[in-house]
Formats: C-alpha cells, structure tokens, sequence
C-alpha cells in the first residue's frame, strides 16, 4: 500500500511484492489495544475457503453489490478450484473478479464477473485461446496474500501486485509491476465463472477509462440434475474504470484473434464448460511504462443498470482523490458498525476469531442490487425503481438453505435490512407473474432445490418484528402461490436440482396430502412434503398474527401434512419418512440411508425434519424416551463416540441443511442436557479458525448463522415463530443490539471449555425452568443469565407441560 497523495504527486519507485503486503497489514491492522472495539480485527475471511465451505477472501462490505475476488485456475479456463471461484490450496489465478456470492455449492456458483488480470510481460496472443490458463494466469504464495473485511492485498510471483479496497458498490485498486518488464491490466469481461452470453469493452485513451459490461447469469447451469435448464441470462453486469495515468499501450481480441491498438470488443463464452466453451470470448488490455513509475491507481464502478449507473455510484461513493487506505478505513468502520450487533466478551481468541468470522458471513448478504439513484434491474428484465420507504433492493436468496437460521439471524441483528429484503423479494415475485422463486440470483428465478422458502422466510420476518415491507400483500400472495395450482407445477423441466415448479403438482398435493414421487414434478416427494408442511406452518403463524383465522386453520391443517410420508412400519424396529406414489404405496426397496424422494439428504436425515411438530413426530415414534434414543443414534456411532462430522449417510451431517436444527430437538424431548452436549461437541470439532474452519458450503451465511447462534446458547425454534431454544453459551457476556429500548443480555460467568451444561437459567431476573423463550425476548430484548456446571443437569427444563411444542 502507498501513502496518501494527490493526483499531482503520484510518482513512485520500484516496490517489491514483500513490501507491499507488509504496508498493507501495517494499515489494515488495528493494534492489539483496539482489538476489543474492532471486532472486524477479529475476522478472517480465508475461513471456509478449503473443505467445501466455498467462501470468498475477496474486499466486500456489508450487503454490498461488489465483492472483488481472485478467479483461480487449474489449468482450464472454463472452471475454478472450487466453486465461487477461489479454493485455498489452488495458488493460481486468472483475475481479480467484481461479483461473487458466499458459499453457493454448484460448482461454478455464481458471478465472477469481470476478471480484471495484472500481467508482466507482452500480450502477443488472445488470452480467451489460453485455454489451460498457461500464459495469462499467474502463480502466487499464501505469504503474499492478506484479506480482512473489506480490503484484499495480494502479490504474484510474476512481480505484480495488486492492493483492493472498496465501498458499497465500486472500489479502488492499486496495481504495481516490476519495472523492468511490460505491465498489462488485462480486462477480461466474458470470463464470468459460469460463462456469459455477451460481453463488450471499449478503452478510451484520451480519457483514461476501460468500460464494459456482460451480460450472463446461469447459476447452476453446469449440474447434471437440472442444470441445462439454467444455461439462460438474467442480468448484465455495466462497469466503468478509470486511471490515474495514460495508457501506453492498448489492445483488445475477440476468441482467438488478437488486435493490438483496437478499442472495442464484443462477444461472450456461452454456458458450456471444457471443449465446448474453450477459446471463446472476448476483451480488451491496457498497457503502462513503468521504467521510471511502477504504480497504477484505479477506480471502478459498477451497476446491474447501466454505464452511467455504474459512473454515478462511483462518484457518490468514493471521492475523486481516495485511496485505497481512506477506502479501507471506511470499510472498516462499515465492517464494526454491522459486527458491533454482537458484543462479545471472554473466551478463547479463536473462539472469538471463529465467531466474528461467521457473524461477518453471516451479514455478507442480501446484495445490493439497486444504484444509488434507486434503480434495478428487475426479474422482468426491465428497470425499476424503489417505491417510497424502501431502502434497496436486495438479491441473492438461496431460500432453501437460508430459511432455518440466517434469515432468523439478519431479522434479529438488522431488522430494516431483513423488511427491504422481504419488499425485494415482493417486488420481484410481481415483476415474475406472482410466482416467488425459491433461489434468486440477481435479478433471475433460478428454481434451484425445493420446496416454498420464501413463506417460511416472510412469515419468519414478520413473528421477529420485521414491518417495513408490504406484508399484506406479500402474504395474499404467498397464500395464492400455496393454494392456486400454476401451469409450471406439471413441467419437469430442470428436474431434479431445478424444477421450475414453485408448489409443484399442487392440486396433487392438495388432493393426496402428500407430492407422490411418481407425479410429484419434484425433486423428491418425500422431502417436497415436509418443505411444504414446514412452509405451510408458517404461514399459518403468520395468519394468526395477522387476524386471518380462516388461512390459519387451512394451513395448520397442511402443516400435519408430514404424517402422510411417515411410514411406522419403514422397517422391521423403526419409522421413517419414506416417499410414496400416487395410488398410496410405499415406494421400495426402502433404505434410510438411500435419498430416494428426497434433494440432498437421505431418510435418515429427514424424518427429523418436522420442527414445527416435534411432539407430533415424537408420537408418531412411540413417544418422547423413544424419539430421545433414536436422536442418539443419529448422533453417535454404535460404540458410543460421536458422529457428527458427516459422511455417515445414517447419522447427522454438519455440511447440510436439512438435519442442521437436529442437535436442538432434545429440548422438545424433554432431555436438554443432550443438546448442550451435541451442540458444544459440533462447535468445537467441526468448526474453527483456517481455511478448514467450516463443515460444507456456508450456503449465503447459514452455516455461519448457525455458528453464531449455538455459541450464544440460542436456536431458532421453528421458521414463522419468534421463539428461540436455549442451550449453553460459550462467551461469559454477549450483547445482542435490538431496535428499541433494550438489547438481549446474554450471561454466563462459567462459561468455558469444560462448563458446557445449563444448570439454572434466569429470564429478566426471574428463574426459568423452560428451554426456550417465546416472542417477548426476541422483539422486545430482555436479559438471560445461565448458571453452567460440568456435568447435565437432568432435571432442568424437562417438565412435560413446558417443552417446546
């Protein structure tokens, strides 16, 4: 990093790559005094970069619309390392991209978009025909690299460097080169991670700019189950960039011709991979003398609107003489506002190092996808603009996963975010014919898993408190969705991963109670059935909070609707939730550890998905000590030890959403000291500090919510209820910051490796001998103080009327 300077006094010497990074963690870095008022000082975005969790190092802030990134390669320039373009122990990259999305599991996931490359040397071919990414790629070390929010530094072996900071929606770059050799910014705007339809660039000499868009989307459009139906675009990505010097040099290719001196381009990759992509593209490159000056400022905006969108949110957001410094330093105070939600005191310091850290992916999203002026680019692909009270529009909704703890976890922290993201998903489900898509993209219905997340997600926002958004129109609308059957409920197509039906075969579903694997036009009937009756509980929630007795007791009825896929007699000792055909037969050969009817997971992990009716499923098992014993078997192996890392298609899988509330199901069957041991056990052996330190994809943050909120001794009971299940914190004081007169005070003096069980809880002062809490602490705050002891406590919170319901 360089000093501050004017626009008159930009001249540098020769720095080496060792130097930089080293400046860079000088002002990044707050002193150790400072740590405690800057949690962002605690972050490491490198977590969850190895072992499948699919994050991103990049410089991003808070719900922001860039996210700058490297691209990695081995050695094929239609694929990553790993998807959302970046995986630890691949030290190769190919650009440094504007767009990523947190966590996504297809590989590609999503975005990547604008590759921009430092390269030492003469461009003398088209880079789109470096097909294994031999010569316009670079190589680089982890000890040149340094990520912390909102800031990315890091060095190539080819000499170059590249230092990122940046606002909301643009950032500033510095780039130095070794003096000795040519230096290039290839801008390579067809190279999105899963392809693009279309891409242009024009340079404009006389004014210092390289401007562009591409025009791309087709999340998941390379999965075997579904994915050529999402081979389509959805969004066009405008940038705008500007530079502090002349151009030396400039040029521009188009698949495998080369044009030295050209100004403009055109031309996209399509959504293949391998052979069927490679050497398509296009792009253009500017060149700089750095024999006596080594270092090039950049600026850039960008917009899913236009050119001037892009120019404009650049200029309102980053002033004309910023440095990448004065960038970070705001991006810091960004970073600690929003991480400041939860003040945490005590514990280990990579305990707390791995809480901020999932806390600061926990609130990467929603995305910006509105300019400063208030506009976006809608699902119907057109412009819109931001009616009166709301705030943004926000995207990137991977409802499936996000429904069960980072939407409970945005709502609790950041209230007016979670009510503009409910407006946003609104909006879009109107410009959409009224069908809400259950994983939006950008400004695109992607269809990708299963089930109606968004009634879960709305109906959850509005029990939390959540009333900035139209939430009578966005529940006449989800009900219509879940009552009135769309042409789109009988097309396959995308099945299984994608299916474009939102509440597929619904008058089958509504007639036999249940999707029947054969007709279902589903992923899976079985697990189609429990997403529709856990959605169709919430909005039965929501209806009775909304005096809607009538759509209270429809939807009650349909949140039963999971006994209809419980087979008690599964096999010879046990019950499962088992798929079944349209004439009411079981569908066999039944195994539990087979996903036959089932997206992602295998009988073994759904039957437990019921959190709406947990006493019903216990019955259904033959009571409470029954379902207690069967949930320790799914837990630990026949010896005894624990089973909770995944890759046992019988036992709990961490990496996963569908069994991720399981650990919690013991405070409903009346033995909680269970799940303060299961779920002290899973915080401290599957996650961590390191690029390891997540168990799968983080999935938009819900990995990570789940981090946050077991280690605070708090679990979301059930999607559409405000009420939260207690288990045992691991910091001795966290304060959560709530709207209104009082925060939630969380207390735990004991708090520590070996105190992991609850031995008296006390509620606003009082004793409570209940494991959760309902509504009132939620909306209104209040404080919990928890006496924790080494050993369980078997007789607190088991009373049979007090349970969880």
């Amino acid at each position: 990093m360089r000093p501050e300077r004017s626009r008159t006094t930009r001249r540098f010497g020769t720095r080496t790559v060792t130097a930089l990074v080293a400046t860079a963690l000088a002002v990044a870095a707050p002193s150790p005094a400072t740590a405690a008022e800057n949690p962002s000082s605690l972050v490491d975005p490198l977590i969850g970069s190895a072992n499948g969790g699919n994050t991103f190092p990049g410089a991003t802030l808070p719900y922001g619309m860039i996210a700058w990134s490297p691209t990695s390669t081995t050695g094929d320039q239609t694929s990553t390392g790993a998807a959302n373009g970046y995986q630890y122990d691949t030290t190769r990259i190919r650009g440094l991209s504007l767009t990523h999305v947190n966590g996504a599991g297809c590989n590609p996931g999503a975005a990547g978009d604008v590759p921009i490359m430092p390269f030492v040397g003469d461009v003398t071919s088209s880079p789109s025909a470096d097909t294994k990414d031999a010569v316009y790629a670079a190589d680089f070390s982890h000890a040149d690299e340094k990520a912390v929010p909102g800031r990315y530094t890091l060095g190539l072996k080819s000499g170059a460097t590249a230092d990122l900071s940046v606002s909301k929606r643009a950032g500033v770059a510095d780039f130095t080169f070794p003096s000795d050799r040519p230096a290039n910014l290839l801008f390579r705007v067809s190279n999105s991670l899963n392809g693009s339809e279309d891409a242009h660039v024009d340079i404009d000499a006389a004014h210092r700019k390289v401007t562009g868009w591409v025009l791309t989307g087709a999340f998941c459009g390379r999965r075997a189950n579904g994915g050529v139906n999402n081979r389509k675009s959805y969004y066009k990505l405008h940038f705008s960039a500007s530079f502090d010097r002349a151009f030396s040099w400039v040029g521009t290719w188009k698949d495998g011709t080369l044009s030295p001196g050209s100004t403009t381009a055109s031309g996209g990759e399509g959504y293949a991979t391998g052979a069927d992509r490679a050497g398509r593209g296009s792009g253009g490159w500017v060149g700089f003398d750095t024999g006596s000056d080594n270092d090039v400022h950049m600026r850039l905006g960008i917009s899913y609107v236009s050119l001037a969108g892009a120019e404009a949110n650049l200029r309102a957001e980053v002033a004309p003489d910023a440095s990448v410094a004065d960038v970070a330093e705001a991006g810091t105070r960004a970073w600690d506002r929003e991480l400041n939600t939860v003040r945490i005191k005590g514990g280990s310091a990579a305990r707390r190092e791995t809480f901020y850290t999932a806390l600061y992916h926990s609130l990467m999203q929603p995305n910006l996808i509105s300019d400063t002026d208030g506009r976006y680019w809608g699902m119907d692909q057109a412009v819109h603009r931001l009616a009166r009270g709301q705030g943004a529009q926000y995207s990137n909704f991977s409802g499936w996963d996000q429904y069960r703890a980072q939407i409970q976890l945005l709502a609790l922290l950041k209230p007016t975010v979670a009510g503009d993201f409910a407006q946003s998903l609104y909006n879009f489900a109107r410009q959409n014919a009224g069908v809400w898509d259950r994983w939006v993209h950008v400004s695109g219905a992607t269809h990708v898993m299963t089930g109606d997340p968004t009634a879960a997600t709305l109906a959850t926002f509005y029990a939390m408190g959540v009333r900035n958004f139209d939430y009578k129109g966005a529940f006449d609308s989800l009900v219509r969705q879940a009552t009135v059957p769309h042409p789109d409920g009988l097309s396959d197509a995308g099945c299984p991963g994608q299916c474009v039906g939102q509440r597929p075969n619904l008058a089958q579903y509504l007639n036999s109670q249940y999707a029947a694997q054969d007709v279902c036009h589903c992923w899976g009937g079985a697990a189609e059935t429990l997403e529709d009756a856990v959605a169709d509980s919430a909005l039965a929630k929501w209806a009775k909070l909304l005096g809607r007795e009538t759509e209270a007791e429809v939807f009650t009825e349909r949140a039963a609707y999971w006994r209809n896929v419980f087979n008690p007699e599964a096999t010879t000792d046990a019950g499962y939730i088992q798929a079944r055909r349209l004439d009411g037969s079981w569908v066999t050969p039944f195994n539990p550890a087979s996903d036959l009817g089932f997206a992602q997971g295998t009988s073994a992990t759904y039957t437990w998905m019921v959190p709406q009716d947990v006493q019903g499923l216990a019955a259904a098992m033959g009571g409470r000590e029954v379902a207690a014993a069967r949930l320790d078997g799914f837990f630990h192996k026949a010896d005894g030890s624990w089973s909770v890392r995944g890759g046992d298609p019988l036992r709990y899988d961490p990496t996963n959403e569908p069994g991720i509330h399981a650990p919690w199901l013991y405070n409903a069957l009346g033995q909680p000291w269970k799940t303060q041991a299961t779920v002290r056990q899973i915080l401290d052996t599957v996650y961590g500090t390191g690029p390891a330190g997540l168990p799968g994809n983080d999935d938009l943050g819900t990995m990570s919510a789940w981090y946050v909120f077991s280690a605070l001794g708090l679990y979301p009971q059930t999607p559409g209820s405000a009420s939260l299940l207690l288990g045992a914190p691991v910091f001795p004081t966290a304060v959560v910051d709530r709207p209104g007169p009082r925060d939630i005070t969380i207390s735990a003096p004991d708090a520590d490796d070996t105190h992991t069980y609850v031995d008296a809880v006390r509620l606003d002062g009082r004793a409570h001998r209940k494991s959760w809490t309902d509504a009132g602490l939620t909306r209104s705050g209040g404080s919990l103080t928890f006496r924790l002891t080494e050993q369980p406590n078997t007789r607190w919170a088991t009373d049979p009327d007090d349970l969880p319901k």
